[in-house]
């Protein structure tokens, strides 16, 4: 029996390690957007509770030295907020294009396996017609002995 063998399937075995190192690539990007989001929400943490404190020396006694340490730590806080946002759309889009890529290296790869299955369901349309023909010839012989018997 004839044993079946894609044509192409060097190109599939390329496409399964190409779409295997876009899923780490994502994954990557995916943790880091993680990371850079959990910075940004402590940054906001941060602030909250520089302005809890400055709220605190405002209500129990005035304290100009510690009411203006706290304002400028508020106000560096909020420049550290905006530039983490930036990271943070930075790390987005870069998972967004770590996802493209995976979809299309699946994608790809669906194409390919496809392409297989075709091509092995017509590897085995070829068997079956190879088969037939031998029952087909098989018949016809033992007719004619059959025939040439009687």
């Amino acid at each position: 029996m004839a044993k079946f063998q894609y044509r192409m399937q060097s190109i599939l075995d390329i496409k399964y390690k190409l779409e295997e190192q876009a899923k780490q690539e994502f994954s990557a990007a995916q943790i880091r957007y993680q990371e850079e989001t959990e910075r940004l929400e402590t940054l906001r943490k941060r602030k909250e509770a520089y302005l809890s404190e400055m709220r605190t020396y405002a209500e129990n006694r005035l304290n100009v030295p510690e009411l203006e340490r706290c304002n400028q730590a508020v106000a560096i806080m909020e420049e550290k907020i905006k530039e983490q946002k930036e990271v943070v759309f930075r790390a987005m889009a870069e998972a967004d294009k770590a996802r493209q890529k995976l979809n299309q290296c699946m994608q790809e790869r669906k194409t390919h396996e496809k392409l297989r299955e075709h091509q092995f369901e017509e590897f085995l349309q070829g068997l079956n017609a190879e088969e037939r023909k031998e029952i087909d010839e098989l018949v016809s012989y033992r007719y004619s002995r059959s025939e040439e018997g009687d």
